[in-house]
């Protein structure tokens, strides 16, 4: 064959070369230019289809040796052709073996295995084929292949194309090896060809054989067997939750099983408590009875070869989420390490502010500047960043972060939040703002607007206050950032709160008496501090009388209401006993028959009081 192609190529090359002469060189021997002529077009036609296999090029090698010395010109260029085919081809298979090497990191195998033989596993695709169309391809072929009744192994051919090895079952292809799976696989084609058609040899006799009526009948009765077993499992496991684990139950009934309590409620009774643990085992047989049958189904369906293919998608349909769930939890264990080490720092870290805090509030710690009672809200306020930081950082490690649902729930929480929490932080800065100003703690007596009474609960968000009638109000921070605060407690530290009351008594009366009178009453008062002396105040000159402020220090704020009602009732009896009434008079300025509106004291001894002067119209 060999001899033949060399003698074939010689002649167009010298049949080329004597039609390329010009008129001097028409002479030359006609076969030299067949020989150069024929030499150019397969080296053409070797090109175009990117063959240069190892034949023609040994065939161009020989010829050219061959070629006579006063063809020296075109042997250079026949040389230089051959050179550059040698290198485009070694240039094209280096730059498949590199895609064939990316693709092996993210490619995604297809199995042929049209019996128990795995043939091999299509990674590569054919043209505008794809990989995955490929393989349903060629598991088609052989599906039909196999069902063959008339099958014989001798009927499978192997030809070699060039471009391809293809598997021939008579006059139809099988499977075509292509040069990209030589690649992957790094084996020749023709091995890659022969390695599947000896499987396929093997294979075939043991489908035929699982095919036979005597098979089918072994099978039938397994089968047979199978479903039997499984029913009486199925009956073993009713009786065994019936007879043994409900009756076990139920005598543990006041046992083991009491109720269930939340303080003083009784969410779960004894029987209620033990009805329920009944229902959850009779969930649990329930659920084992299904996962029998579950199995039952596709064991039935393995026995047989041509529902075998669905007796494996059945068990995928649970192996294969349970070996994604393995496999993920698997790849996600160096992220849950890192969460976990996060969180227990985090964790320490929380507990040593709380540490910290709680030296500061008992007062065993003392920092300039920083108050005890600033200790509990500050720690509050650190715990909360420092945990919102925990999560910031641990978020990607999260999985199912990076998901769109994952951001839509993200985006929708940060929506209401945004649109619906503007007063909640609003009362939030305000209580940070009045945990640090310290207006008042908790237990003071204050008044907020016409709010008064003790503070009993401070919140981030609200102030509640329980009035001296019992009331208990709840004021938002807000409104008591914007209000103005009275702390009657706070005037124990500065010598005590000052209780005063107004009393308006006529100009008639001496105002040293007044005075004495109003004095009097304080020092009966109980609650009052008397270290400093009570003392009146006249706070103003009024047309018909004289208002006096009587002003008494105490050191019980909280009981402003007992020691007002007290110190009234103490100044009418100090009034009565001096017969002075307490009222506000009012003058007119006709003064005959009239007093003089000032105290006796200051009227001339001899001052007589005018009469009424009536005359009579004669």
């Amino acid at each position: 064959m060999r001899t033949y192609l060399i003698i074939i190529l010689s002649a167009t090359l010298f049949l080329n070369a004597y039609t390329q002469q010009d008129t001097l060189t028409i002479q030359k021997d006609t076969t030299l230019n067949l020989e150069v002529d024929l030499a150019v077009s397969l080296l053409k036609k070797a090109d175009s289809i990117k063959i240069a296999d190892s034949i023609s090029k040994e065939v161009l090698k020989k010829q050219l040796d061959e070629l006579r010395t006063y063809e020296k010109s075109k042997r250079i260029k026949l040389q230089k052709k051959l050179a550059e085919l040698i290198v485009n081809d070694s240039l094209r298979k280096v730059k498949l073996k590199r895609e064939v090497d990316s693709l092996k990191l993210s490619a995604k195998g297809y199995v042929i295995k049209p019996y128990k033989d795995t043939l091999f596993v299509v990674y590569t695709k054919i043209g505008s084929i794809t990989a995955a169309e490929r393989s349903e391809i060629i598991n088609e072929r052989l599906a039909e292949l196999y069902q063959s009744f008339f099958l014989k192994t001798d009927s499978l051919t192997i030809v070699d194309n060039g471009k391809s090895v293809d598997l021939f079952f008579k006059s139809k292809i099988i499977v075509s090896i292509t040069e990209l799976d030589e690649l992957w696989y790094n084996k020749k084609k023709i091995q890659l060809a022969s390695e599947i058609k000896s499987k396929i040899e093997r294979d075939i006799p043991l489908y035929k054989k699982e095919r036979s009526l005597f098979s089918i009948l072994k099978k039938i009765a397994l089968s047979l067997l199978i479903i039997i077993v499984q029913i009486i499992l199925i009956k073993l496991v009713n009786i065994l939750f019936k007879r043994k684990v409900n009756s076990v139950i139920w005598k543990k009934k006041g046992i083991w099983f009491t109720g269930v309590k939340i303080k003083n409620y009784e969410i779960l009774n004894e029987v209620r408590q033990t009805a329920m643990v009944v229902f959850m085992a009779n969930s649990v047989k329930i659920f084992i009875n299904l996962v029998q049958l579950y199995i039952t189904i596709p064991i039935v369906f393995s026995v047989f070869p041509p529902t075998k293919r669905f007796a494996e998608t059945m068990f995928g349909y649970v192996l294969t989420p349970l070996k994604k769930m393995g496999g993920s939890l698997i790849d996600y264990i160096p992220e849950l390490i890192t969460i976990i080490v996060i969180v227990t720092i985090t964790r320490y870290l929380v507990k040593f502010l709380l540490f910290l805090s709680k030296e500061i509030e008992d007062e065993k710690l003392n920092i300039p500047g920083f108050f005890p009672d600033w200790a509990k809200p500050t720690f509050n306020i650190l715990r909360f960043f420092v945990y919102a930081f925990m999560f910031v950082v641990i978020f990607p490690y999260l999985p199912g972060s990076d998901s769109n649902v994952f951001k839509g729930v993200s985006v929708f929480i940060g929506v209401l939040f945004s649109l619906g929490s503007s007063s909640i932080i609003g009362n939030m800065v305000a209580g940070m703002v009045i945990t640090y100003m310290r207006p008042f703690k908790i237990g003071d007596r204050i008044k907020i607007g016409e709010v008064v009474g003790n503070v009993f609960e401070k919140t981030p968000f609200a102030t509640r206050i329980r009035t001296p009638k019992k009331e208990f109000i709840t004021i938002p921070n807000s409104n008591v950032l914007s209000s103005n605060v009275i702390n009657y407690s706070n005037s124990k530290l500065q010598g005590g709160l000052i209780v005063h009351t107004t009393v308006t008594i006529g100009y008639d009366v001496p105002w040293r008496l007044v005075h004495q009178i109003l004095t009097n009453a304080a020092k009966k008062t109980s609650y009052l501090n008397f270290d400093i002396a009570p003392f009146v105040l006249q706070t103003s000159l009024d047309d018909f009388y004289v208002s006096y402020q009587l002003n008494a220090h105490t050191n019980e704020p909280d009981k402003q209401p007992a020691i007002y009602s007290e110190l009234h009732q103490n100044i009418q009896d100090g009034f009565n006993e001096e017969g002075i009434e307490i009222l506000s008079p009012h003058y007119r300025a006709a003064r005959d028959g009239n007093t003089m509106a000032i105290p006796k004291d200051y009227l001339p001894e001899d001052y007589k009081t005018s009469g009424f002067k009536i005359e009579k119209d004669l």
